[in-house]
């Protein structure tokens, strides 16, 4: 195969993959809030949840969801789950990031649905108006720790297509 010069405009959209420290994947993670959520169902097949979440102040990622949702039902029977963290624009980088979850409901959830929303919109102008409101809609929490990730990843071109640097 004839390799592709570096100086083609196409290598600058060559497929990357960094791994990063818990620090790291932080950093990566907190402005970002579009995920899908890996949950295992039943019958083992993956039951796939797109969802707004956030990255709280002691290291958890939290999703707001109804507990008699199917997300929810699956983590009080099987709590490993896979999140991906996807970038705003659809072709940016991504990282899947696997760990231990738990559904916590009002009124242990309330102090949770704060940082949760700090975490995406910053300060609410009633606290106590957004408490309320989490537990009058019956909301809950899934809680996530964290136990491994992979490499911050983005798509594109082989790396191997191009010829070697230097």
């Amino acid at each position: 195969m004839n390799r592709i010069p570096r100086s083609d405009p196409r290598a600058a959209h060559i497929a990357r993959h960094d791994t990063v420290t818990r620090s790291g994947l932080d950093d990566f993670v907190a402005p970002r809030h579009r995920w899908v959520l890996a949950t295992k169902r039943d019958d083992g097949r993956p039951q796939l949840s797109p969802v707004s979440g956030g990255l709280v102040p002691d290291g958890r990622l939290v999703v707001a969801t109804y507990p008699t949702r199917a997300k929810a039902a699956n983590v009080r029977h099987r709590p490993n789950v896979s999140v991906t963290v996807l970038s705003d624009d659809w072709n940016g980088p991504w990282v899947q990031v696997d760990g231990t979850a738990s559904v916590v409901e009002v009124p242990e959830a309330l102090d949770d649905f704060v940082a949760y929303y700090r975490s995406i919109s910053g300060e609410h102008p009633d606290w106590d108006e957004y408490r309320r409101a989490m537990a009058e809609q019956g909301k809950c929490l899934l809680s996530i720790e964290v136990t491994r990730w992979g490499p911050i990843a983005g798509g594109g071109f082989p790396e191997s297509m191009f010829e070697p640097e230097g």
